[in-house]
């Protein structure tokens, strides 16, 4: 079954395609999401029309007036999408002209879909840059409530997941503040790459019409017209940033959300969900699930999975435009909503979570987390090479082992038999809290230390 010749294509095409290629040709499905982006363009580009003298300024009035009853139309729920007119382009287009008549017509003069969707597409990615700035403030803001308060609370630290050495809570939560500030840093930076402005490249060499692109990149709030017309159509970097970005962003929430499965646990204690975030179990009463932490560390793959998709979508294309960078748009949106749903959880979860302090401190004070604390203190008050210090702790770490107990509770005869040298004083480290007092280092995990980047923190966010 045929349909009468597509108008958009003009007398080329004596039918146009059937039902399987309108299914496969149509984007309007998803790219109807540009709506406000493509018609904000248009607006932009029909100002300049008027400006240059290139249409009339009443013909531009029209046009104003007629997009905005468009983009009006779409916000209601009421705008008749068509999947005939495949792309939200032709769609605003068409229903412009049912409105406004002949000067809908001239909308197109000195541009083309290429630099048209280019346009609509980097300032719906530039809109998510800010959306997931907000976000990750938004989780850094819970993460520095929860170090301000912890900032006293002991807590293993973990290498290989083993106990390593006593750390605060309140560094723990400000390491991954440092990894949301990090995120926030590469957002922003793809953002200042991507604000420039492709509209009037038009298919791929610019116009012959006297167009003043510097005043329709300022209009968009583009910091400048791309500089070649190739380029200007052929670039999807920044969607690829943006979607790199996110990657490196999904992956922090992922070690997050696996934290929080772990520490709500029943064999570590260390955190209680509340029960907005948690869910029971249909036959086994006693449960409290961390769903949404499970959610959030599946859907990072999602993420993951829609950059590799476009990288994939990207790599073989020869300049400029081809029909497959119609495939780069529904990856993206599925990575940005599922990326600000898993940032706001997370920072619900954070703000809600409650520390169990006996049991983060009890684990603290396992595994021979003070060993270090036992090295330096050999090293720093008998002069020993660290090596040597090492070996004594080693022997003595043994001992532990052997009496089932843990280095504070060795005699100091225990010790003495290991080294003679040894005095009461070396119990003074073995503390845990005595430890992480120590570690005053910069960067270091001591309260005071918390305290200060706390307070820094939260200076450089308001």
């Amino acid at each position: 079954m045929t349909k009468s010749a597509n108008t958009m294509w003009g007398g080329r095409f004596a039918a146009g395609p059937d039902a399987i290629m309108e299914a496969i040709n149509a984007s309007i499905g998803f790219d109807q999401r540009l709506a406000a982006q493509d018609i904000a363009g248009s607006r932009a580009h029909a100002a300049m029309l008027a400006a240059t003298g290139i249409i009339t300024d009443n013909d531009a009035e029209a046009i104003r007036e007629g997009l905005l009853t468009v983009l009006s139309e779409i916000e209601t729920g009421k705008f008749p999408f068509s999947t005939a007119l495949e792309d939200i382009h032709m769609n605003v287009e068409a229903r412009l002209k049912d409105l406004i008549g002949e000067p809908a017509g001239r909308l197109h003069t000195g541009r083309s879909r290429n630099d048209q969707v280019a346009v609509d597409f980097r300032l719906w990615v530039r809109d998510q840059c800010d959306a997931a700035d907000a976000a990750l403030e938004a989780l850094m803001q819970s993460l520095l409530g929860q170090a301000e308060a912890g900032a006293d609370w002991v807590m293993p630290g973990f290498t290989h997941l083993q106990v390593a050495q006593p750390v605060t809570w309140g560094h723990h939560m400000l390491a991954y503040v440092e990894m949301f500030a990090r995120d926030r840093s590469r957002f922003a930076d793809a953002r200042k790459r991507m604000n420039t402005s492709p509209l009037g490249a038009a298919a791929l060499a610019g116009t012959s019409f006297p167009i003043d692109r510097d005043m329709t990149a300022k209009a968009l709030g583009f910091d400048r017209p791309m500089s070649n017309s190739l380029d200007a159509v052929a670039d999807r970097d920044f969607a690829l940033e943006f979607m790199a970005a996110a990657s490196i962003t999904a992956m922090h929430l992922s070690r997050l959300a696996e934290e929080l499965v772990i520490w709500s646990s029943a064999q570590f204690r260390f955190v209680k969900m509340s029960d907005k975030w948690s869910t029971g179990s249909s036959i086994m009463p006693q449960k409290r699930n961390p769903d949404a932490a499970e959610l959030i560390r599946a859907k990072i793959g999602r993420i993951f999975g829609a950059n590799v998709a476009l990288m994939t979508v990207m790599k073989g294309l020869p300049l400029t435009y081809s029909k497959d960078m119609q495939e780069d748009k529904e990856q993206v949106f599925d990575a940005a909503d599922h990326l600000l749903l898993a940032l706001a959880a997370m920072a619900g979860m954070v703000a809600d979570m409650e520390a169990n302090v006996p049991s983060l401190e009890a684990a603290a004070a396992t595994g021979f987390s003070t060993a270090t604390d036992l090295a330096d203190w050999l090293v720093r008050e008998l002069g020993l090479p660290f090596r040597d210090a090492h070996h004594v702790t080693g022997s003595l770490v043994a001992m532990a082992e052997a009496k089932s107990c843990d280095l504070p509770e060795l005699s100091l005869a225990d010790m003495q038999s290991v080294h003679q040298d040894i005095t009461q004083a070396v119990f003074d480290v073995l503390g845990v809290k005595n430890s992480v007092a120590s570690r005053t280092s910069f960067g270091g995990t001591s309260p005071a230390n918390v305290r200060a980047q706390t307070a820094a923190w939260k200076d450089a966010l308001k």
